[in-house]
């Protein structure tokens, strides 16, 4: 029996990616801040008794590591953990009132992705040669180029993406492998409050289970859904002054509003 440890799991990707799981028959370890949406989740899952809550923010690295030594006892041999704890929001480098907003996202999404993994590393590397282990990194198409109005977003997902990568390689003599999902748009509480057309929006459920495919592969990085996979290489090989012109007027993110 998989033994998975997913974190942002109360909402969205990770509500989605800790039910396909579960239907494959998995042992979860489901963290997320909300405790009642945490109960909620869990007991629509087949077989509730079996999955564990840890209600925690992954940016108090001490109580992250708590639930995963948790984990790890109740579960023997952790099979594959999934940094999926994010923050989306618009953000601008001339506003002061700012500067806290892009030091969350960047802790959030990079830092607590690093403090996901790091409990794991040594205790997969005990078996990762006899059962496939797997550190699982969500980051975004927005870490392929820098979108306007997104600069803390875009950013903490490209440090994602490298992130995983230089991990990868670190781990490659291990057996552990290192994956990156990179979502384009998909249908979740983060994406419904974008007020501009969002193309090949994908419903969660669908996301989770290609995702799951991807990371029992052991797939480097993949793209979902893979209509943004062709999107994300048109960009990344378009020069500067092509991408500057075709998206000084993109739309933008909303920033928070107190």
């Amino acid at each position: 029996m998989q033994a998975v440890f997913i974190t942002g799991a109360s909402s969205g990707l990770g509500e989605a990616l800790a039910r396909e799981y579960a239907q494959q028959g998995a042992m979860l370890g489901l963290v997320g801040r909300n405790l009642e949406r945490l109960k909620a989740l869990r007991d629509s899952l087949p077989q509730p008794g079996r999955h564990a809550l840890y209600v925690a923010d992954v940016n108090e690295h001490q109580t992250l590591q708590a639930a995963a030594d948790d984990f790890i006892r109740r579960a023997g041999k952790v099979h594959v953990v999934i940094a999926s704890a994010g923050i989306s929001v618009g953000t601008l480098s001339e506003l002061s009132e700012d500067l806290p907003v892009f030091r969350r996202v960047m802790e959030t999404n990079v830092l607590a992705t690093v403090a996901t993994f790091m409990p794991f590393i040594e205790h997969m590397k005990q078996h990762a040669w006899q059962e496939p282990c797997r550190l699982v990194g969500i980051a975004s198409v927005a870490g392929i180029r820098g979108l306007p109005g997104a600069s803390a977003y875009s950013a903490s997902k490209a440090a994602v993406i490298s992130y995983c990568e230089s991990l990868r390689v670190e781990l490659r003599q291990s057996g552990i492998k290192v994956v990156t999902i990179a979502p384009g748009y998909i249908d979740t509480p983060m994406t419904k409050i974008n007020s501009y057309a969002m193309p090949f929006l994908q419903p969660a459920h669908k996301f989770a289970s290609k995702a799951a495919s991807s990371i029992a592969t052991g797939i480097s990085y993949r793209v979902i859904p893979w209509q943004m996979g062709i999107v994300a290489k048109i960009l990344r090989a378009l020069p500067n002054f092509v991408y500057d012109l075709a998206f000084s007027n993109a739309p933008r993110k909303a920033r928070e509003t107190k």
